[in-house]
């Protein structure tokens, strides 16, 4: 896609953020186009330095994104924000409640001197008796019933991605556009806000709302009675393993029809969706002796021929060679910065998305800490003088111009 022309080219973003919330809401409005910068204490967000499961928020969330480390306790540093502050759009912050008006960075504090601003933040909870609670994308998952959907009736278990931060912050990007739309007739911006525990609520609406239909609790997804007749993981000769879903009863014909069971297709008793889910444990095991005798790739030839929907049963791993992401454009080539000060060139999911056919791409790499400072100073109208000054007193950190790429 062309850089020039991305649907929020001239939208400034300031971003006050760490783990994976805030940043989530900053990287998809950088990738749309927004000149987002993302604000860092002066040795950097706490979230580079992650290790174990949290080795990947910051290279996943923050490319597109300018790096300004600054002093925000130092009177100089908490001036340079708010100059910056001024001439923005949209304000993304994820901290605990009480943190950015102690900082003197409130909403309404910021308000009375640019009432043009979409203060967005991002916490735990919306307004209620829980709103000053501290939260986490696990808690949530416990707390708002997602962990126990995914885990076994006694061993609730949290989804294996960070699922509510990521969706808590898709909703905050939604909540910002609609303000953008409305600022548009109004003039004037506002404070919306996005939650964790509210997230989950949405996700798991659903199986409320199942509750209510059937007259029966839902039991955990691991258990549950399948609504479909063919639903379910299958493994080939070869050792690997196939989901295989069912479901419409033109599917089962198609399916029926290319692997040529006509004793199932001709069956009347078998023409319905609902009477295939009373004989499961009748067609379940001709199913496993067939996809048992043919090997992935002949299983995957013949469902995708007969429209059924499968999916091999892949690692996280196996996604940087899919060969639809890599000619899809559905992976961003990136230079992770490591600790060291080397490098690792990669490729992390693009957003999902396609505007005019085209995917969103990069315009800029993951930052290092602080490596836009000296731009951003340029840009606010202060001196190379004025920034060294800075530098020096600790108020800005410079940021490392070059690091060593190991896969030269």
């Amino acid at each position: 896609m062309d850089h020039s022309n991305l649907p929020l080219e001239g939208i400034k973003v300031v971003e006050f953020s760490h783990m994976v919330m805030g940043p989530t809401a900053g990287l998809i409005l950088a990738d749309l186009g927004a000149d987002v910068v993302k604000v860092e204490p002066p040795l950097g967000d706490n979230t580079r330095r992650l290790k174990g499961s949290g080795a990947g928020y910051f290279p996943m969330y923050n490319r597109n994104k300018k790096s300004l480390c600054v002093d925000l306790k130092s009177k100089k540093g908490k001036q340079l924000v708010l100059e910056i502050i001024s001439q923005s759009d949209v304000l993304i912050e994820n901290f605990r409640a009480g943190v950015m008006s102690d900082l003197g960075l409130g909403y309404e504090q910021l308000n009375q001197s640019n009432d043009r601003l979409i203060y967005c933040s991002l916490k735990g909870f919306l307004s209620g008796p829980y709103q000053n609670r501290t939260a986490l994308d696990e808690v949530a998952q416990m707390m708002g019933g997602l962990a126990y959907m995914t885990g076994l009736p006694d061993k609730p278990m949290r989804a294996g991605s960070s699922v509510i931060d990521i969706a808590g912050g898709m909703f905050g990007v939604i909540a910002i556009l609609a303000s953008l739309e409305r600022r548009h007739k109004t003039g004037k911006g506002e404070q919306v806000t996005s939650s964790l525990f509210e997230t989950t609520a949405f996700m798991v609406g659903q199986h409320m709302a199942q509750e209510i239909v059937s007259g029966e609790q839902a039991p955990p997804m691991s258990v549950r009675q399948s609504a479909w007749s063919v639903y379910d993981i299958f493994a080939t000769k070869d050792g690997h393993r196939l989901f295989v879903g069912i479901v419409s009863d033109t599917l089962w014909v198609k399916f029926c029809r290319e692997f040529k069971l006509e004793s199932f297709g001709n069956d009347p008793a078998l023409q319905r969706n609902n009477d295939r889910v009373e004989q499961r444990s009748s067609i379940l095991p001709v199913l496993n002796d067939l996809f048992g005798n043919m090997t992935k790739q002949v299983l995957i030839k013949r469902l995708e021929k007969a429209g059924v929907p499968f999916a091999p049963i892949n690692r996280p791993t196996d996604l940087f060679d899919d060969p639809h992401l890599n000619l899809g454009g559905g992976l961003v080539p990136l230079t992770v910065p490591k600790p060291n000060k080397t490098s690792i060139k990669t490729k992390l999911p693009a957003l999902p998305i396609e505007i005019g056919s085209k995917r969103l791409g990069l315009r800029r790499d993951i930052p290092i800490q602080g490596y836009n400072g000296g731009q951003i100073l340029q840009d606010l109208g202060y001196s190379q003088e004025d920034i060294d000054k800075m530098i020096m007193d600790g108020i800005v950190t410079a940021g490392i111009s070059h690091f060593t790429d190991t896969n030269k």
